[in-house]
């Protein structure tokens, strides 16, 4: 029998259900079809029984799993010219990765996703590949941020991208996939929920984030409810300058969605999240956490 995969964050979450009504690791694997020993190593490697948390076993399994390696398009100078060729013809990284797709339908080195190319050019660019960086993300932005460091420095969010370079589309709402968010917190800030509002719609999503708002399960929440929408309703999100949105370079790499940061003391710049979301509004859908 082949070996099992690792746990899905679904079965993480039943594991937390199921210990807060004290059940056993022998139940809990019982129940998802593992091996009671899988089970018991996943609860002690994240702090036990009384502390595990499904978010929290999730992004450290993440994060361990993103071992240091050559990556793709280093590998392959064939790969990474042919990349490099639709970078000055300013396509997109989305883009590059079907045209790479249609003209090698025959070799597998050849095909590159759009989220590695967006990974490569927001966080290990080097050589060529960062003099393509301003006319691929049509930002003007081709400074690197060691991983090494803080991602908040001095108060601010390293990498803000300022609202008012936001693609014009998003300001006549006549095109869908433009997103405003933002974080309402509970009584004694003691839980939160993120609340996203598409400009053109005003379709409603919010998002359930358990326990705290630590930037990096935050960014792993988002970009996994963003994965539930097709691809044109996918084009960008403006926050306010809250830090809980300081990973927003890591949720750019996974769905391939820039963050716009509004001013400071702005609400207004965010008008559809705060008069839609706010008590008082009336939100026309509301996609509600499961």
């Amino acid at each position: 029998m082949g070996r099992r995969e690792q746990l899905t964050i679904d079965e993480r979450e039943l594991i937390s259900r199921e210990l807060s009504k004290n059940r056993s690791a022998r139940f809990i694997a019982k129940a998802l079809g593992r091996h009671h020993s899988t089970i018991a190593r996943e609860i002690d490697r994240n702090g036990g029984e009384k502390v595990y948390r499904a978010v929290d076993a999730q992004v450290r399994c993440d994060a361990l799993r993103a071992r240091p390696k050559e990556r793709k398009l280093v590998a392959s100078p064939t790969l990474h010219d042919a990349v490099n060729a639709g970078l000055a013809e300013k396509w997109s990284p989305k883009q590059i990765s079907e045209r790479l797709a249609t003209d090698h339908p025959d070799d597998e080195s050849m095909r590159v996703s759009h989220e590695t190319i967006y990974e490569c050019l927001y966080l290990q660019a080097r050589g060529e590949l960062r003099t393509q960086l301003t006319v691929t993300l049509r930002k003007g932005r081709t400074r690197r941020v060691n991983r090494s460091r803080t991602t908040v420095a001095r108060g601010r969010i390293v990498d803000m991208v300022n609202i008012s370079e936001r693609p014009k589309d998003a300001e006549d709402r006549a095109v869908p996939g433009f997103w405003e968010g933002n974080l309402i917190l509970g009584k004694g800030n003691r839980s939160q929920i993120a609340t996203l509002v598409e400009r053109a719609t005003r379709f409603v999503m919010l998002v359930r984030i358990p326990y705290d708002r630590n930037a990096e399960k935050v960014a792993y929440l988002l970009a996994r409810k963003m994965e539930t929408l097709p691809d044109f309703m996918k084009k960008s999100v403006t926050w306010d300058q809250g830090k809980e949105m300081a990973r927003h370079a890591k949720f750019t790499v996974a769905t391939g969605m820039p963050v716009y940061f509004c001013d400071p003391h702005s609400p207004w710049q965010r008008g559809s999240n705060e008069n839609t979301v706010s008590v008082g509004g009336s939100p026309t859908r509301v996609d509600r956490p499961g």
